[in-house]
C-alpha cells in the first residue's frame, strides 16, 4: 500500500466516514495518488500558491487561485486538475468531476485527472467510472486501487467472473477488508472455485475471529470441498462456548456425519432442536441421519415431533412418507405424501410449474391474461398453451366448466404438438383425475416419466392413479422409487442450502449496495 502523509489523510478523513470499509480505503488511496502525483509535478508560481492554500487547508483560496491562473491558461491540465481537487476536498464532487473532465479534454492519459474522475464516479455507484478505471490500468497495470474499484462495481453490476480477476490483482490492498474479502470469496463459490474461495475466507475469518457467522461460512466452504474435520477445526472455538447457536450446531453435526462420528452428530443436532424446536430444517437433518444409518424408525419418532409444532410443513411429511416406505408402511407413506401434495400442491413433488413462477407472481388472473395475449399471436405455441391449461388448473377450474374444458384443450394441444414436454403431461395428466379418467391420467404420466425419470409430481400422480384404477402391484415398487428421488433431493437442498450461505451472507452483499 502506498504511504499517507498525515495531512493527506486529515484531508480525505471526513469524507471517509461515510463509505463501507472497502470503498472509504479505496477512496483515500485514490485521493493521495491525485493529490500526490500533482503536487510533485509543481515547482512555482501560481503552482506554489495553489500547493499552499491546498497544505494550509484553504481550499477556497485554492479554488480561486486556480481560477484565476485558468483565465490566463485556460488548456492547462494541471490547473484544471488542481481546481479538481481543491473542490473534492471541499465536497464540491459536481464541480469537481467537471474540472477534471475538463483536464481530461487537453490530456486524456492525465494519470491524476484520471484517479480524481474516476474516485467520484466510483464514490456516486456509476458506471461511468468503469472507463475510466480501464484507462487507468492501460496506462498502470498494476494499479491495485482501480483494481480493487472495478472490483467492486463489477461485483455490484452481478459480474462475478470480472470482479474475481480484479480482486485478486488488488492483491495486498484488499487483505484487510473484510467487506472485500467477502465479495471475493462469494464470486469465487459462483464461479465454482470453491478453493481459492476457502483460501481467501480463511483471510476474512482472521480479521475477526469471535464472530461465529464468519466461522459458519468458512465451515460451509471446508464442507463442500469434503474437508469435514477442517470444518470441526473451524467451528471448535464457537461450538465450545457457552451458549453456541442452532445454527452452528447444525452446521457441527453435518461435520461430524462426514468425518464418520455419527454419535456426535446426533447429539449435536438434538441440541439444536432443543434451541430452535420449530425450526424445520433441523428435523429434515435428522431424517437425512437416520435415514442414512437405517434407523427409520427413530427418525419417524423425531419427525412427528416436529409436526406437533410445524403441522403444516409438506417438507416434513415428505420426509416421513420417505422413511415409513423403507419400513414397507406403505399406506402410512402415501398418506403423509398426500398430505404434503394437498399442503403444497406446486412444488413439494417436483417441476410440475416449469417456467410459471417467473409468470405468474404469486397473481393468477394477470399470469393468465399475459399468456393469452402472447396466445392469440402465437396459438401453436406448446409452451404458452402447457401455461394456460397450468394456470387454469392453478385456478381451480371445475369440471364441466368452460375454463376446465379450454385447459383440457390446451393441454391435450401441447402434448400434441411437443410429445417430450413432461410438464405439459403432469397437467393434463391432473385434469384427467379430476374428471376420474384414471387410466388416461396413469398413462400421461409414464410418458412424464419417460421424459423426465426424476419428475416426482407425475412419480406420485401415477400411484395415485393405480390406486384408483385398483392396479396396486406397482405401488410398493413406485413408492420406492419415490422415496428415493426424495432423498436426492433432500442431499441437493443441504448442497445448495451451503452455496446459499456464502451466497446471501449479509457482509457479503455490503458493497452491491449503491
Amino acid at each position: 500500500m502506498i504511504s499517507c502523509s498525515p495531512f493527506l489523510n486529515e484531508l480525505c478523513c471526513s469524507r471517509q466516514r461515510s463509505m463501507s470499509a472497502l470503498r472509504k480505503l479505496v477512496f483515500s488511496v485514490a485521493l493521495l495518488f491525485c493529490v500526490s502525483s500533482v503536487l510533485a509535478q509543481m515547482s512555482e508560481s501560481p503552482l506554489e500558491s495553489i500547493r499552499s492554500a491546498l497544505r494550509a487547508k484553504d481550499f477556497d483560496k485554492a479554488v480561486e487561485l486556480s481560477r484565476a491562473a485558468l483565465r490566463d491558461s485556460p488548456n492547462d491540465t494541471q490547473l484544471w486538475t488542481l481546481e479538481g481537487i481543491a473542490l473534492a476536498s471541499k465536497g464540491d464532487s459536481k464541480g469537481a468531476l467537471a474540472a477534471f473532465t475538463q483536464a481530461l479534454k487537453f490530456s486524456p492519459d492525465n494519470m491524476a485527472a484520471l484517479e480524481g474522475a474516476a474516485q467520484i464516479e466510483y464514490q456516486a455507484g456509476n458506471r461511468a467510472a468503469v472507463p475510466l478505471l480501464e484507462r487507468l490500468l492501460r496506462l498502470n497495470p498494476e494499479n491495485q486501487v482501480a483494481h480493487a474499484m472495478l472490483a467492486v462495481l463489477e461485483y455490484r453490476q452481478g459480474n462475478c467472473a470480472g470482479a474475481a480477476s480484479h480482486f485478486e490483482k488488488a492483491g495486498e490492498l484488499i487483505n484487510s477488508e473484510r467487506d472485500a474479502l467477502h465479495a471475493y470469496a462469494t464470486c469465487l463459490v459462483r464461479g465454482k472455485k470453491i478453493e481459492q474461495a476457502q483460501q481467501v475466507f480463511v483471510r476474512a475469518v482472521a480479521l475477526n475471529p469471535e464472530d461465529p457467522h464468519e466461522r459458519r461460512v468458512l465451515a460451509s466452504l471446508q464442507l463442500m470441498l469434503h474437508r469435514p474435520k477442517d470444518a470441526l477445526d473451524t467451528l471448535e472455538p464457537v461450538i465450545e462456548t457457552r451458549d453456541p447457536s442452532a445454527d452452528t450446531l447444525s452446521l457441527a453435526s453435518t461435520a461430524y456425519e462426514d468425518a464418520g462420528d455419527t454419535p456426535k452428530a446426533v447429539s449435536a443436532l438434538r441440541q439444536a432442536i432443543l434451541l430452535d424446536p420449530r425450526n424445520v430444517s433441523l428435523y429434515l437433518d435428522f431424517a437425512n441421519i437416520a435415514f442414512a444409518h437405517e434407523s427409520f424408525q427413530v427418525g419417524i419418532d423425531v419427525i412427528s415431533e416436529g409436526l406437533t409444532l410445524q403441522p403444516q410443513a409438506p417438507q416434513l411429511y415428505l420426509a416421513r412418507g420417505v422413511l415409513y416406505v423403507q419400513l414397507a408402511q406403505y399406506d402410512k407413506a402415501e398418506e403423509d405424501f398426500e398430505t404434503a401434495q394437498q399442503l403444497d400442491p406446486n412444488e413439494s413433488l417436483g417441476t410440475a410449474a416449469q417456467g410459471l413462477a417467473a409468470l405468474q407472481a404469486n397473481d393468477l388472473d394477470h399470469a393468465l391474461a399475459k399468456v393469452q395475449s402472447k396466445l392469440a399471436r402465437k396459438p401453436n405455441d406448446p409452451l404458452l398453451l402447457y401455461l394456460q391449461a397450468d394456470v387454469l388448473a392453478q385456478k381451480g377450474a371445475e369440471p364441466g366448466t368452460p375454463e376446465f374444458q379450454m385447459a383440457m384443450r390446451s393441454a391435450r394441444k401441447a402434448v400434441l404438438l411437443q410429445p417430450s414436454m413432461a410438464a405439459a403431461r403432469g397437467v393434463l395428466a391432473k385434469l384427467y383425475m379430476e374428471t376420474g379418467q384414471y387410466q388416461q391420467a396413469a398413462d400421461q404420466c409414464r410418458k412424464a416419466l419417460e421424459s423426465d425419470p426424476k419428475d416426482q409430481t407425475a412419480l406420485y400422480r401415477l400411484i395415485q392413479a393405480l390406486r384408483k384404477t385398483g392396479n396396486t402391484a406397482e405401488l410398493p415398487d413406485l413408492l420406492k422409487r419415490l422415496a428415493s428421488l426424495r432423498e436426492q433431493e433432500t442431499k441437493a437442498e443441504r448442497e445448495r442450502y451451503r452455496y446459499k450461505l456464502v451466497e446471501e451472507d449479509p457482509v457479503a452483499k455490503q458493497p452491491a449496495e449503491p
